[in-house]
Order: C-alpha cells, then sequence, then structure tokens
C-alpha cells in the first residue's frame, strides 16, 4: 500500500514536493518509480530510484528539476520538483516492486506495467 501527497496547484516556475509513504515494508522492494499521467495521455516515467542505492534515473522532461529520493527506514520516497511548467500538470503516482535495476529503468521508461504497487496518486497543476 502507497500513499501520496503533497500535490496542489502553483505557478510556473515554482516548487513542490511529493511523499510517497508505504503502509508496509518497502524491504525487499528495490525499485521505486514516480509517474504521471496527464488527461488524455499515457502514464509517463518520471524518476525511479533503487533501494540498493546507485544513480536515480529521471525522464529527460524533468532532468535537472526534479530530484527523487528514499528513505527506506521511514518507507518514505519523495519527489522534489523545482522550476515547475504548465507541461508539469498531472496526477503523479508512486510505484514499487521487487525488480532489478535494469527492468526498473525499463518500467520507468515505457513499461510501467511491470510495477505491481501503487499508490491512488496526486494532482499537480502548474499555471
Amino acid at each position: 500500500q502507497l500513499v501520496e501527497s503533497g500535490g496542489g496547484s502553483v505557478q510556473a516556475g515554482g516548487s513542490l514536493r511529493l511523499s510517497c509513504v508505504a503502509n508496509d515494508d518497502f524491504h525487499g522492494r528495490y525499485c521505486l518509480g514516480w509517474f504521471r499521467q496527464a488527461p488524455g495521455s499515457e502514464r509517463e516515467g518520471v524518476a525511479s530510484i533503487y533501494a540498493a542505492g546507485g544513480t536515480p534515473h529521471y525522464a529527460d522532461s524533468v532532468k535537472g528539476r526534479f530530484t527523487i529520493s528514499q528513505d527506506n527506514l521511514n518507507n518514505t520516497s519523495t519527489l522534489d520538483m523545482n522550476s515547475l511548467k504548465p507541461d508539469d500538470t498531472a496526477v503523479y503516482y508512486c510505484a514499487s516492486d521487487r525488480l532489478n535495476w535494469g527492468v526498473c529503468l525499463q518500467a520507468t521508461a515505457s513499461r510501467p506495467q511491470l510495477l505491481s504497487f501503487w499508490g491512488q496518486g496526486t494532482q499537480v497543476t502548474v499555471s
């Protein structure tokens, strides 16, 4: 069970921090990703991180503006979003699963269906 929070409305250029809390233990679910879906669009991978460490991965559209982090002790992931643009408007979801890093990257890039555990989403609106 994953629960996102922190969405809201912000003007272009502003910032938001999204949080994802697991009601159970992240342990064993090595891949954590953030996705977004705008009306009429497919779900898009935004960023992913591997619990064992390593360099997070970001979609080109958010690189340099978004930062993903994971706190395994508190079963929490955050997505810091800066320099927000109207194109960032979407429902944002966190997702996790027991995947190796290569498959985790595939999930973020084009195959979100590889991840089994999803939150309910939080709306981000940039005007």
